[in-house]
């Protein structure tokens, strides 16, 4: 019987098939279509919107607010006559966003005129409140007597808000300036020029109690220093501060700062300090 031979040292194990190579591919992941999806979905709404009347849009307006007169569809549109509890709000003229209504929000740029007062911005309404920026323009202040602008007052006023956001009970902060030129009353110096002014609500400037903005004169017949604060909880604003004439002050206007400072006297830089409420 012949001997059994021991497998060599050296012999190569039986060949197991190509080994793979280094350098090859992994698979593509698979293509994801949600982006055209989306991208179908703002097509579609995009389509219905611009086919609406702008006067739809009258349907989900709060009951304070009523407005008429529309021209255009809700994607671009108009309407001619707004008011507010009653009040002329002038007119409004909007271009919505349909990506937004992918967020389940609404944006919209918008451009509002009351009389001789233009003002331009960009909104965005969601369902806990609403977001402005970019807000400017301005006008004669007269114009919005609706708001509240006491009879008798001219002068012109240029608004500059980056933000302003609010939760459609009460505004929860705002960022931005108010500079007000050529202001004149027929009560205050026979209606004489009384110069020019700069409001101005800082970053927490808006509390849940209220508002505080800083006032101080840009130059004119008064050299102005107050602060402005309002109480959301009564509806009025308190005006506290000092006020001196310089010297281009008319007769008329010194004549009032006089019977001014025999009631509060003047402190030793010749200021007058004055303190006046009203409704805000």
């Amino acid at each position: 019987m012949p001997a059994s031979r021991s497998p060599s040292r050296n012999a190569k194990p039986p060949s197991r098939g190509p080994k793979p190579r280094g350098d090859s591919k992994a698979a593509p992941p698979a293509r994801s279509y949600w982006p055209w999806v989306l991208i179908a979905v703002a097509a579609t709404l995009a389509v219905v919107i611009a086919t609406l009347p702008a006067s739809i849009v009258a349907h989900y307006l709060p009951p304070s607010v009523h407005a008429e007169d529309f021209s255009g569809s809700v994607w671009h549109g108009s309407a001619g006559r707004v008011s507010i509890d009653t009040r002329n709000a002038g007119a409004l003229e909007w271009r919505l966003h349909p990506a937004a209504l992918l967020r389940l929000t609404v944006a919209a740029d918008l451009h509002w005129v009351k009389g001789g007062f233009v003002i331009n911005g960009s909104v965005e309404v969601a369902r806990k409140g609403y977001a402005a920026r970019d807000i400017q323009g301005g006008g004669p202040i007269e114009d919005l007597r609706d708001f509240g602008v006491a009879p008798g007052w001219h002068g012109t006023a240029i608004v500059a808000f980056s933000a302003i956001t609010g939760d459609f009970v009460r505004p929860l902060s705002a960022v931005g300036q108010i500079d007000a030129s050529n202001l004149s009353s027929a009560q205050i110096a026979q209606g004489a020029n009384l110069g020019s002014y700069h409001l101005r609500l800082s970053p927490g400037a808006i509390t849940p109690g209220g508002v505080t903005a800083q006032l101080n004169d840009t130059g004119g017949p008064l050299a102005v220093q107050a602060s402005i604060q309002c109480v959301a909880a009564q509806r009025t604003c308190l005006l506290s501060g000092t006020v001196k004439e310089r010297p281009e002050a008319p007769p008329a206007l010194r004549s009032q700062l006089g019977d001014l400072a025999q009631l509060h006297g003047r402190d030793p830089q010749g200021r007058i300090p004055v303190e006046f409420e009203f409704s805000g």
